[in-house]
C-alpha cells in the first residue's frame, strides 16, 4: 500500500487511500462503499467465468488497510453484498470473525436485500437509510436524503462507481476510478475491483482525486 493522501476537509482530516477507501482520522473510521461481496460467485453460478482471485484480492486489500489504520469502526456506504448469500459471503463472514473485532456499520444499499435478522446474526450494524456523524451524512445513493433536517452536513455516498477520463497523449484517454467532492456531497469509488465506472463531468469548483498505479492524483 502506497502512502495515503491527506485531504483536509470540513475541518476534518480525510486520508484518501489508493485501495479505494478513506480513513477519517477524527472519528477513527475506515469508509468504503460498494464491496459487492458475492458478485463473482453469483456470475460463476450463472455460467460466466470470473476469476475467484478478484474476490480474494478485495479481502486482501481490506485487511491491509485495516492493519495500517487500526480503525475504531468500518463504515460501508451501501452494497456490502451483491444480493444473495452464497459461498463467497460465507467465506467473508468467516474471514471477518477470525481476523478483526472492529465493528462493521452498513448503510443499506440497493443490493443489500437480505433480512435484518441475517445482518444481526452476522454481527453487522445495519442502518436502513442513512447514518449521521457530523459534519457528514452517509447515504448510499447520491442526492437521496431521508429529510431536509441535515442541511448543515455534507453527504458522503457511493452507488454509481465514479470514474474520470484523463488524456494521455493525442487522442488517447484512460478511465480511472476516483473520489469526487462536490459542493454538497462526495461520491466514493467502488471498493470492489469487479465493477464498472460511471464517468463524471466535474466542474472547476469540484475536487476530484483519481486513482492510478496505486497513487492518488488530484485533478486540477
Amino acid at each position: 500500500m502506497f502512502a495515503p493522501y491527506l485531504f483536509p476537509f470540513k475541518n476534518q482530516h480525510l486520508w484518501l487511500v489508493a485501495e479505494k477507501c478513506i480513513f477519517w482520522e477524527e472519528e477513527g473510521a475506515l469508509i468504503l462503499s460498494d464491496t459487492h461481496i458475492g458478485k463473482t460467485a453469483h456470475f460463476k453460478a450463472n455460467g460466466i467465468a470470473v476469476p475467484e482471485a478478484i474476490f480474494k484480492d478485495d479481502l486482501r486489500r481490506l485487511w491491509q488497510v485495516i492493519s495500517v489504520f487500526n480503525p475504531k469502526k468500518i463504515l460501508i456506504v451501501g452494497d456490502l453484498l451483491h444480493k444473495k448469500n452464497n459461498q463467497e459471503v460465507t467465506h467473508f463472514l468467516k474471514w471477518k470473525n477470525e481476523t478483526t473485532k472492529v465493528p462493521f456499520h452498513l448503510i443499506k444499499g440497493n443490493h443489500d436485500i437480505l433480512s435484518e435478522e441475517w445482518y444481526n446474526d452476522a454481527g453487522i450494524i445495519l442502518h436502513q437509510h442513512q447514518l449521521l456523524l457530523p459534519p457528514f451524512l452517509f447515504i448510499h445513493n447520491p442526492n437521496e436524503t431521508e429529510n431536509d433536517e441535515e442541511k448543515d452536513v455534507y453527504t458522503i455516498s457511493g452507488h454509481i462507481h465514479p470514474g474520470i477520463r484523463l488524456k494521455i497523449t493525442g487522442k488517447q484517454q484512460i478511465k480511472l476510478p476516483c473520489f469526487y467532492f462536490g459542493k454538497h456531497q462526495a461520491i466514493l469509488p467502488a471498493f470492489s475491483n469487479f465493477t464498472g465506472l460511471a464517468m463524471l463531468k466535474p466542474t472547476k469548483k469540484d475536487k476530484v482525486f483519481a486513482i492510478a498505479n496505486q497513487n492518488i492524483i488530484e485533478i486540477k
